[in-house]
Protein backbone atom coordinates (compact mmCIF):
# COMPACT_ATOMS: atom_id res chain seq x y z
CA UNK A 1 0.00 0.00 0.00
CA UNK A 2 1.38 3.60 -0.85
CA UNK A 3 1.96 5.91 1.80
CA UNK A 4 -0.19 9.15 1.95
CA UNK A 5 1.23 12.06 1.22
CA UNK A 6 1.07 15.50 2.65
CA UNK A 7 0.94 17.76 -0.67
CA UNK A 8 2.21 21.16 -0.40
CA UNK A 9 -1.37 22.33 -1.65
CA UNK A 10 -2.74 21.44 1.82
CA UNK A 11 0.40 22.91 3.88
CA UNK A 12 0.77 26.16 5.28
CA UNK A 13 3.86 27.42 5.38
CA UNK A 14 3.62 29.01 8.29
CA UNK A 15 2.81 25.48 10.17
CA UNK A 16 5.26 22.81 11.58
CA UNK A 17 4.90 18.89 13.04
CA UNK A 18 6.44 18.44 16.37
CA UNK A 19 6.93 14.90 17.58
CA UNK A 20 7.71 14.05 20.69
CA UNK A 21 8.50 9.92 21.54
CA UNK A 22 9.99 7.65 23.89
CA UNK A 23 9.35 4.69 25.89
CA UNK A 24 6.08 4.07 28.13
CA UNK A 25 6.67 5.83 31.61
CA UNK A 26 9.07 8.81 30.60
CA UNK A 27 6.95 11.26 30.77
CA UNK A 28 5.52 12.20 27.43
CA UNK A 29 2.27 13.29 28.21
CA UNK A 30 3.35 15.71 31.32
CA UNK A 31 5.90 17.14 28.92
CA UNK A 32 3.37 17.20 26.17
CA UNK A 33 0.80 19.01 28.15
CA UNK A 34 3.82 21.66 29.52
CA UNK A 35 4.33 22.63 25.88
CA UNK A 36 1.07 23.09 24.53
CA UNK A 37 0.45 25.23 27.62
CA UNK A 38 3.20 27.78 26.48
CA UNK A 39 2.41 27.21 22.55
CA UNK A 40 -1.20 27.25 23.04
CA UNK A 41 -2.28 29.94 20.60
CA UNK A 42 -0.39 28.64 17.72
CA UNK A 43 -0.29 24.88 18.23
CA UNK A 44 -2.33 22.42 18.73
CA UNK A 45 -2.32 18.35 19.98
CA UNK A 46 -2.90 15.78 17.39
CA UNK A 47 -5.02 13.14 19.42
CA UNK A 48 -4.33 9.39 18.13
CA UNK A 49 -7.07 7.37 17.81
CA UNK A 50 -6.39 3.80 19.89
CA UNK A 51 -8.35 0.46 20.26
CA UNK A 52 -6.72 0.00 23.74
CA UNK A 53 -9.11 0.03 26.69
CA UNK A 54 -9.85 3.54 28.27
CA UNK A 55 -8.16 4.09 31.48
CA UNK A 56 -9.77 5.48 34.92
CA UNK A 57 -9.03 9.26 34.59
CA UNK A 58 -9.05 9.23 31.04
CA UNK A 59 -11.56 11.05 28.40
CA UNK A 60 -13.06 10.17 25.07
CA UNK A 61 -11.62 12.61 22.68
CA UNK A 62 -8.88 14.28 25.15
CA UNK A 63 -6.30 12.01 25.27
CA UNK A 64 -7.27 9.39 22.91
CA UNK A 65 -10.21 8.51 20.42
CA UNK A 66 -11.19 5.51 21.44
CA UNK A 67 -12.37 2.57 19.08
CA UNK A 68 -12.78 -1.11 18.61
CA UNK A 69 -10.24 -3.05 16.40
CA UNK A 70 -13.00 -3.30 13.94
CA UNK A 71 -13.57 -0.04 12.92
CA UNK A 72 -9.66 0.43 13.71
CA UNK A 73 -8.79 -1.83 10.80
CA UNK A 74 -11.80 -0.73 8.42
CA UNK A 75 -10.34 3.15 8.40
CA UNK A 76 -6.60 1.62 8.10
CA UNK A 77 -8.18 -0.12 5.03
CA UNK A 78 -9.55 2.99 3.57
CA UNK A 79 -6.29 4.74 4.18
CA UNK A 80 -7.48 7.13 6.50
CA UNK A 81 -4.32 7.21 8.58
CA UNK A 82 -1.33 8.97 7.75
CA UNK A 83 0.79 6.42 10.29
CA UNK A 84 -0.65 3.41 12.07
CA UNK A 85 0.96 0.90 14.33
CA UNK A 86 0.25 -2.03 16.62
CA UNK A 87 1.55 -1.12 19.90
CA UNK A 88 1.52 -3.66 22.96
CA UNK A 89 -1.45 -5.49 20.97
CA UNK A 90 -3.39 -2.40 20.25
CA UNK A 91 -3.94 0.01 17.69
CA UNK A 92 -2.61 3.21 17.55
CA UNK A 93 -3.05 6.04 14.67
CA UNK A 94 -2.97 9.34 13.33
CA UNK A 95 -6.24 10.38 11.25
CA UNK A 96 -4.84 12.32 8.08
CA UNK A 97 -7.57 14.36 8.15
CA UNK A 98 -6.48 15.45 11.37
CA UNK A 99 -2.97 16.96 10.23
CA UNK A 100 -4.15 17.99 6.84
CA UNK A 101 -6.87 19.95 8.32
CA UNK A 102 -3.98 21.47 11.26
CA UNK A 103 -1.36 22.35 8.49
CA UNK A 104 -3.71 24.01 5.81
CA UNK A 105 -5.02 26.58 8.66
CA UNK A 106 -1.45 27.28 9.85
CA UNK A 107 -1.63 25.50 13.10
CA UNK A 108 1.96 23.96 14.78
CA UNK A 109 0.91 20.51 15.83
CA UNK A 110 2.62 18.39 17.92
CA UNK A 111 1.99 14.56 18.07
CA UNK A 112 2.97 11.81 20.83
CA UNK A 113 3.50 8.72 18.87
CA UNK A 114 6.03 5.75 19.30
CA UNK A 115 8.81 5.45 16.88
CA UNK A 116 7.30 3.57 13.97
CA UNK A 117 5.17 6.49 13.70
CA UNK A 118 7.41 9.20 13.99
CA UNK A 119 9.78 7.31 10.82
CA UNK A 120 6.42 7.56 8.73
CA UNK A 121 5.40 11.33 10.00
CA UNK A 122 9.35 12.06 8.87
CA UNK A 123 8.72 10.32 5.48
CA UNK A 124 6.01 12.07 4.98
CA UNK A 125 6.74 15.00 5.97
CA UNK A 126 10.30 16.19 5.38
CA UNK A 127 10.33 19.27 8.08
CA UNK A 128 9.19 17.54 10.87
CA UNK A 129 10.77 18.03 14.14
CA UNK A 130 11.55 15.03 15.94
CA UNK A 131 12.33 14.65 20.04
CA UNK A 132 12.57 11.51 21.85
CA UNK A 133 12.22 11.70 25.39
CA UNK A 134 15.01 9.39 26.85
CA UNK A 135 14.85 7.77 30.89
CA UNK A 136 17.82 8.13 33.16
CA UNK A 137 18.12 4.27 33.01
CA UNK A 138 15.72 1.67 31.94
CA UNK A 139 16.15 0.73 35.91
CA UNK A 140 14.51 3.92 36.52
CA UNK A 141 11.64 3.58 33.96
CA UNK A 142 10.61 0.07 35.26
CA UNK A 143 10.83 1.78 38.35
CA UNK A 144 7.98 4.74 37.09
CA UNK A 145 6.03 2.13 35.32
CA UNK A 146 5.30 0.25 38.73
CA UNK A 147 4.66 3.88 40.91
CA UNK A 148 2.11 4.14 38.01
CA UNK A 149 -0.17 0.87 39.16
CA UNK A 150 -1.59 0.62 35.38
CA UNK A 151 -0.09 -2.24 34.20
CA UNK A 152 0.32 -5.89 35.50
CA UNK A 153 4.08 -7.27 36.02
CA UNK A 154 3.80 -8.67 32.47
CA UNK A 155 2.75 -6.12 31.10
CA UNK A 156 5.36 -3.71 32.57
CA UNK A 157 7.98 -6.22 31.24
CA UNK A 158 6.63 -6.09 27.99
CA UNK A 159 7.52 -2.10 27.82
CA UNK A 160 10.68 -2.49 29.19
CA UNK A 161 11.24 -4.82 26.62
CA UNK A 162 9.90 -2.53 24.11
CA UNK A 163 11.69 0.52 25.39
CA UNK A 164 14.95 -0.98 24.75
CA UNK A 165 14.04 -1.16 21.05
CA UNK A 166 12.52 2.57 21.21
CA UNK A 167 16.16 3.86 22.67
CA UNK A 168 18.10 2.02 20.48
CA UNK A 169 15.66 3.63 17.16
CA UNK A 170 16.73 7.24 18.68
CA UNK A 171 19.79 8.02 16.93
CA UNK A 172 17.51 8.62 14.03
CA UNK A 173 15.65 11.80 15.46
CA UNK A 174 16.50 15.34 15.14
CA UNK A 175 16.98 15.69 19.28
CA UNK A 176 17.33 13.60 22.22
CA UNK A 177 16.18 14.60 25.75
CA UNK A 178 16.99 12.83 28.82
CA UNK A 179 14.15 13.21 31.26
CA UNK A 180 16.32 12.86 34.54
CA UNK A 181 14.81 16.28 35.74
CA UNK A 182 11.12 16.97 34.30
CA UNK A 183 11.85 20.90 34.83
CA UNK A 184 14.77 20.67 32.75
CA UNK A 185 13.24 18.16 30.15
CA UNK A 186 10.40 20.73 29.29
CA UNK A 187 12.39 23.26 29.22
CA UNK A 188 14.42 22.01 26.85
CA UNK A 189 12.02 20.59 24.38
CA UNK A 190 10.28 24.08 24.82
CA UNK A 191 13.81 25.64 23.48
CA UNK A 192 13.68 23.09 20.33
CA UNK A 193 10.54 24.21 19.25
CA UNK A 194 10.54 27.39 19.76
CA UNK A 195 14.04 27.67 17.62
CA UNK A 196 12.52 25.67 14.95
CA UNK A 197 9.23 27.53 14.56
CA UNK A 198 8.46 29.03 11.08
CA UNK A 199 8.48 32.52 11.13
Amino acid sequence: MTKPVITTEKMNSMAGLYVISGPSGVGKSTIAHAILDKFKDTMTYSISMTTRPIRYGEVEGREYIFTTVEKFEKLISQNAFIEHAKVHDNYYGTLREQIENALAKGINILLDIDTRGARNIKDNYADAVLIFIAPPSIEELKQRLFKRHTDSEEVIEKRIHNAIKEIEMSSSYDYIVNNIDLDQAVGKCEEIIENNMKK
